[in-house]
């Protein structure tokens, strides 16, 4: 199957504020996000034409950049509403959401405070598809900043080569953490299990399938988690914007079974995601 490239994808993107052709949205080479890191991004769903939790991810996007010491120039309605018109200009149904802000290039240093904070917002159908995170004390872990998944890629690119579709990542203190670009959870004698996010980002998805999960009664336990422990566990399970729920049968030499507890939160999600 012939797999078009992003750059060459035909289509529509909001950016600083006005719907462009697809191939239009470009940046200089010297963007200060593409040498200093100084980018956050969301990554959301829309079901139908109709974002999941718009007004959430655009108060966490807000609360990332704010971390990262810029102001989005755009108000958190103005957001919303510019995702739902890319949306519609790129046809509705399900697609991916991916809004971005990262300084521009009118600054070619570490210090950039004089720097234009761009916002884009791109959208495209996505149809339902051990290394380590830092230390808390030396990266803003809790923004969705890109050059956190620097390990991600990296990492994900390791557990590719090795025909695994995803990788593991432990804490700086070689504790489970999550996936490259998913929370991790884990069922054990009819509860659930899940590592603490204080050094990896408490995901939206993440929250909503704690609350869905003990709506129905489940025991859903934020802990720390060893990675010796995965042999005692029954089920394995990540969660995301993009993953939703999507249940896993391996990580490295340790074997799981999707279950009942799996397929009640994937129907359940898919069910609360899709109203």
């Amino acid at each position: 199957m012939s797999i078009i490239p992003f750059d060459q994808r035909e289509g529509s993107i909001w950016f600083n504020g006005k719907i462009i052709p697809w191939k239009d949205a470009k940046v200089h080479v010297l963007t200060h996000g593409l040498h200093y890191g100084s980018s956050v991004f969301e990554g959301e769903r829309a079901y139908k034409g109709k974002i999941f939790k718009s007004k959430e991810h655009t108060q966490r996007f807000r609360k990332s950049a704010n971390i990262m010491d810029f102001d989005l120039p755009f108000t958190d309605d103005e957001i919303n509403a510019a995702k739902d018109e890319v949306v519609k200009a790129n046809g509705g149904g399900d697609q991916y959401v991916r809004p971005v802000a990262f300084r521009g290039s009118e600054m070619m240093a570490v210090a950039a405070q004089h720097s234009k904070i761009h916002v884009a917002i791109a959208t495209w159908a996505w149809p339902s598809m051990f290394d380590r995170r830092p230390d808390p004390m030396c990266a803003p872990v809790h923004a969705k900043a890109a050059g956190l998944y620097m390990i991600c890629t990296i990492s994900k690119h390791k557990a590719e080569k090795k025909g695994y579709a995803d990788a593991m990542m432990l804490d700086w203190q070689g504790r489970v953490a999550e996936c490259t670009g998913a929370n991790i959870f884990f069922t054990k004698d009819g509860q659930i299990h899940t590592p603490i996010a204080d050094c990896f980002l408490n995901g939206i998805t993440r929250q909503t399938v704690i609350e869905l999960a003990k709506g129905q009664g489940m025991t859903v336990n934020e802990r720390r988690i060893m990675p010796d422990e995965l042999a005692s566990f029954n089920e394995c399970f990540i969660v995301g914007s993009a993953a939703e729920v999507t249940p896993v049968s391996e990580v490295g030499p340790y074997k799981f079974t999707p279950g009942n507890m799996s397929r009640s939160l994937m129907d359940t999600y898919s069910s609360y995601a899709m109203v």
